[in-house]
């Protein structure tokens, strides 16, 4: 009985400070959508803005997701939809958008999530250009050869956190 009362009494502080999952019915419809992970997804918006839907960073990304205006403004374009700024700050819209263009990395980079991921912190230009430079294909999966820090720690967390995520929550 006590091994049991610690144990859930964990899992209750992980979901509630370590793992939160607020917006999980925009994160899962988004994902159904998108076909993919809700659980990375839930990860993404952990580090991207810790579901803090004004989130704003030094470089201009904005929202759950932090999505820089412009990429938010294509992918409007590319789902024929209007946009301004503004939108950013609503949830359901930042997550959709996000999942939209995180699942377009994933295609993009042959559903490796390791360069999805970098190219979602660090720009697809960038990611194409390490390819390149390296030769990496879309089997790449050693997250040390990542050029940036910031990158390799964001990408290495976000993988450990989808995996949390998806013990804490899968039904």
């Amino acid at each position: 009985m006590i091994a049991f009362v610690l144990i859930g009494g964990w899992t209750l502080v992980e979901r509630t400070w370590l793992y939160p999952y607020d917006y999980r019915s925009y994160i899962e419809t988004s994902a159904a959508q998108q076909r993919t992970d809700p659980y990375l997804v839930a990860a993404v918006v952990k580090h991207e803005s810790k579901f803090q839907t004004t989130a704003c960073s030094d470089g201009g990304a904005v929202g759950l997701m932090q999505l820089m205006p412009q990429t938010a403004a294509w992918i409007a374009g590319q789902l024929g939809e209007p946009f301004t700024e503004d939108y950013l700050y609503d949830p359901a819209l930042n997550i959709r958008y996000g999942v939209w263009y995180l699942a377009e990395l994933e295609r993009e980079f042959g559903g490796n999530d390791i360069l999805a991921l970098a190219a979602y912190n660090a720009g697809r230009g960038n990611v194409r250009d390490w390819m390149e430079r390296s030769h990496w294909t879309d089997q790449f999966d050693e997250i040390d050869a990542i050029p940036y820090p910031e990158t390799r720690l964001y990408v290495r967390r976000v993988l450990e956190d989808r995996e949390h995520y998806k013990r804490l929550y899968e039904k």
